[in-house]
């Protein structure tokens, strides 16, 4: 399978430009991508998933155009936003009885069986008769990944699904989001790099609308052997420091800031070279971006 995005672009009516000409490829398996609040992640979720048009650009999906096939694209396609929205006084078994009713699974027998399996396979069979709207917020991700997979779509999308999760649900939800994976392309949309860096086997940065780095994480990381460095600092140093060195980003730790410094030659002043993460590849790419405009 494959998903082929070329010069997409969108600007909305206030004038902002969400995409400016973004070309990306995405195979099976989990596709992470990364990218700061107001990025673009959703403008482009949302057109991949019909929700919203293009000004310009191709999408296509196995031979679909996305931007014209909408109905075909929608037949193949799970969906999770990042707020969705669910009825009151409806339990689980239900809601999800009533989607896959709406999403053409008109047998009632072989439907029921079907919600039964998802329900299953998110954990929430055993909450099957409560009240959606009464779940904790990571049962309701849960429930979301279960209607994102009625009809064994080929192409799901999730848009910042951990978010405001507690450390147990994004645990779950991610394992969850693991094993859908395997036989379709799943792409993960979110601005937490721990989610890409435990899940993703492909990924690409974005920021202005634009694709700023991807590939494959661990040869991302790699670029970056030998260059990243490490210092803990005073808090009333960090803009002498920011003069001096081109720093990657910093932490707290223990109240006070850790830098992590790009350079390319060795540094003295007890900086100690440190293996690179996904989160230095991360704030790399936004910073060269940054430094380029």
């Amino acid at each position: 399978m494959q998903l082929t995005i070329k010069n997409l672009s969108k600007t909305y009516d206030n004038g902002v430009v969400a995409l400016d000409n973004l070309t990306l490829e995405v195979g099976t398996g989990l596709f992470g991508l990364l990218g700061p609040n107001g990025a673009g992640k959703s403008s482009l979720m949302r057109t991949l998933s019909t929700l919203q048009s293009a000004d310009s650009g191709e999408i296509n999906f196995n031979g679909f155009d996305v931007l014209q096939q909408k109905s075909e694209i929608r037949n193949t396609l799970g969906y999770l936003p990042q707020e969705f929205g669910v009825f009151p006084k409806i339990s689980a078994f239900k809601l999800l009885d009533y989607y896959a009713l709406l999403k053409g699974l008109g047998h009632k027998k072989q439907r029921r069986e079907m919600v039964d399996d998802l329900l299953n396979l998110v954990n929430l069979y055993q909450d099957k008769n409560k009240n959606v709207h009464e779940f904790s917020g990571g049962m309701k991700q849960r429930f979301g990944i279960a209607q994102a997979l009625i009809g064994d779509p080929k192409l799901i999308i999730v848009d910042e699904p951990t978010a405001g999760l507690d450390p147990g649900e994004r645990v779950r939800f991610n394992n969850l989001l693991s094993q859908t994976g395997e036989d379709r392309i799943v792409i993960l949309s979110t601005h937490i790099v721990d989610d890409v860096s435990d899940l993703c086997s492909d990924m690409a940065i974005i920021n202005k609308g634009k694709v700023v780095k991807n590939g494959v994480p661990r040869d991302l990381i790699k670029e970056l052997e030998g260059k990243v460095w490490e210092k803990p600092i005073h808090k009333n140093e960090y803009e002498d420091y920011k003069k001096q060195y081109q720093i990657i980003h910093s932490r707290l730790q223990g109240g006070h800031p850790l830098i992590h410094v790009w350079s390319d030659e060795m540094l003295e002043d007890d900086f100690i070279n440190v293996p690179p993460k996904l989160d230095d590849v991360y704030f790399t790419a936004i910073n060269s971006q940054s430094q380029r405009v």
